[in-house]
């Protein structure tokens, strides 16, 4: 497992001198500062070189680095660990995803994609047929369904421990008489647990309309037994218009 190879004096090099996935019968790899070291001062190496390349938020930028450095510093876990965050937050980020990927099995799911731009767009939801793979300890499981060519994986997690999050597709098909400007948030209860409210849309409402949005949810809640559903105009209004969902579709990145 290479937790994000050294860029500097590696990047570029023949497969002898860096991490390359000749190297052993599975290698996966977590990206997670892998923007250029100048002007950016990334530390890890961009390019897919193992089996499995993982890149959590793109692979450059890992959400809760951009804290205030000072609140940074003064660290939870002592004034060492918090400077050594602050200079190096993006870069040492893949071992505390795969320390985080021990106790959670079935986090960390990647999905396979040309880019994170798409990803985040939703273009690569569910999983494929053969399923996601895990990024971090678990990721071996995935081995014997490994191609031959590079594959690129992207995820999100959360700015502090625990970082793990489980992706959800959520469709909101309104009811109501006529149109208003607010928000809908929704909240999947389950088997598992429940999540918080999650923005799906926010504007111009209109009954009828369905609205979609791709959720990172902090719990993975199992089987889904309860959805919660919540609009707001955030202000009053005389006519006190009325909206409801006709129908809410949750789709699960990974249904195996």
């Amino acid at each position: 497992s290479g937790l994000d190879p050294a860029q500097p004096y590696f990047q570029g090099t023949p497969i002898e001198v860096r991490l390359d996935k000749s190297d052993a019968e599975f290698v996966d790899i977590i990206h997670t500062d892998s923007a250029p070291t100048i002007p950016n001062l990334g530390f890890g190496m961009r390019p897919a070189v193992g089996h499995l390349d993982f890149y959590p938020n793109g692979g450059e930028e890992m959400p809760g680095c951009d804290k205030n450095p000072l609140s940074q510093i003064v660290d939870l876990d002592g004034i060492w660990e918090g400077t050594r965050d602050f200079i190096a937050c993006n870069h040492l980020r893949s071992y505390k995803y795969y320390s985080d990927s021990i106790i959670y099995p079935d986090g960390f799911l990647g999905y396979p994609c040309a880019s994170y731009d798409l990803f985040k767009e939703g273009k690569c939801f569910p999983c494929p047929e053969e399923g996601c793979p895990t990024m971090g300890h678990y990721a071996d499981r995935f081995k014997d369904q490994v191609k031959n060519e590079f594959t690129k994986l992207y995820l999100n997690t959360r700015e502090a421990k625990d970082f793990p999050l489980w992706r959800y597709k959520i469709s909101v098909t309104l009811s109501g008489k006529r149109k208003v400007k607010g928000y809908v948030n929704v909240a999947l209860y389950g088997t598992n647990g429940n999540t918080k409210q999650h923005q799906i849309t926010k504007g111009t409402l209109k009954p009828d309309n369905t609205y979609t949005a791709f959720i990172d949810a902090e719990t993975n809640v199992g089987e889904v037994t309860k959805v919660k559903f919540l609009w707001n105009n955030n202000w009053i209004n005389p006519t006190l218009p009325k909206l409801g969902a006709a129908t809410i579709t949750v789709e699960v990145g990974q249904s195996r």
